[in-house]
């Protein structure tokens, strides 16, 4: 065997390898804190790169849409990429910021004004404790076998909430530094994505050439596949994702105007949004709806959580199959 020539040159090429590997292993494992903080620092300076990818990957979908229509409806042929990028992202930020704009300073008049109801209840209760007739009522013995301070209870929860202002203060008066960053990376992030969708067409076609070259044929095929099925599937995804956020929310503000729930056309767009949202959106749609409603009338936000409970159900099982079955 150790007389054949190529026998001898994988013998050796096997026994570098290995050597070689075995050196890199212990390297990596004797300077592991060196090489996390480097592939930290790489990872910072690809996290725009990155975030401009997905941005590219969701803002692709409207403005695939958008450009098409254009195409159709208007002879600027040479203005309709950059007149596409610019309506895809006015739609996806106008959206976002919109239900924001409506959503958050009533969400914060909501839990201010349940915050002063809960504080009035406590001193109704308090001053209950002082009517000699309402204690000599079974009402009055019931309270008396609590034996609660409710003044005592109201001072601490004022306590409670002027120290998680303070501290949610802090907090924000210490992330303002990482929000800022934050804010660069992303318009670092949306500035990589319009480069991306503006010559999306070139950076394929140079893709495609690198393959070629730098890989063998059959996994060159087998790349291009998968990412052909995986782009046609985000999108479908993304366009279904969508329309089922439509359908949901516009069900919603129906169900809310004809129950005669307040702030229909509010939460309506707010459940729509949140639930693009996996997991979560659909909880964060009715805690932040049940909390507005509860400041006008307690029993429709009950009947408001009640109604958007049989909804999901409703659109889980019987809208969403057939929207996201493709």
């Amino acid at each position: 065997m150790f007389n054949d020539p190529e026998k001898r040159r994988e013998i050796s090429k096997w026994v570098i390898g290995t050597f070689t590997c075995c050196i890199l292993i212990y390297l990596g494992m004797r300077h592991i804190s060196s090489i996390a903080q480097a592939v930290s620092f790489v990872g910072g300076l690809m996290k725009p790169i990155l975030t401009g990818g997905i941005l590219a990957l969701v803002l692709n979908v409207p403005m695939s849409m958008i450009e098409e229509l254009l195409h159709k409806k208007t002879k600027l042929k040479k203005h309709v990429r950059a007149l596409s990028i610019v309506l895809a992202l006015i739609l996806v930020l106008g959206i976002f910021i919109g239900v924001a704009v409506l959503v958050i300073p009533e969400l914060v008049n909501a839990v201010a004004l349940i915050v002063q109801i809960i504080g009035g209840a406590l001193n109704q209760l308090a001053s209950l404790e002082s009517n000699a007739e309402i204690m000599a009522s079974p009402l009055g013995k019931y309270l008396a076998d609590i034996d609660i301070d409710w003044l005592a209870l109201k001072t601490q929860l004022e306590e409670f909430i002027k120290t998680y202002s303070g501290s949610f203060v802090n907090q924000a008066v210490d992330v303002t530094g990482s929000v800022v960053g934050g804010v660069v990376n992303f318009f670092i992030g949306l500035a990589f994505a319009i480069y991306i969708l503006s010559g999306k067409e070139k950076l394929k076609r140079q893709g495609g050439r690198l393959m070629r070259v730098w890989l063998p044929q059959k996994l060159n095929d087998t790349l291009l596949y998968v990412f052909k099925v995986c782009n046609m599937t985000f999108r479908h995804f993304i366009a279904g994702q969508s329309t089922e956020a439509i359908i949901l929310g516009t069900l919603c503000m129906i169900g809310m105007a004809i129950l005669r729930i307040p702030y229909a056309p509010m939460i309506g767009a707010l459940v729509g949004v949140t639930a693009l949202i996996p997991v979560v959106g659909a909880f964060v749609g009715t805690i932040v709806g049940a909390l507005m409603i509860l400041t006008v009338d307690p029993f429709k936000a009950f009947v408001f959580v009640i109604f958007l409970l049989i909804l999901q159900q409703v659109e889980g099982n019987l809208i969403y199959p057939r929207v996201m079955g493709a």
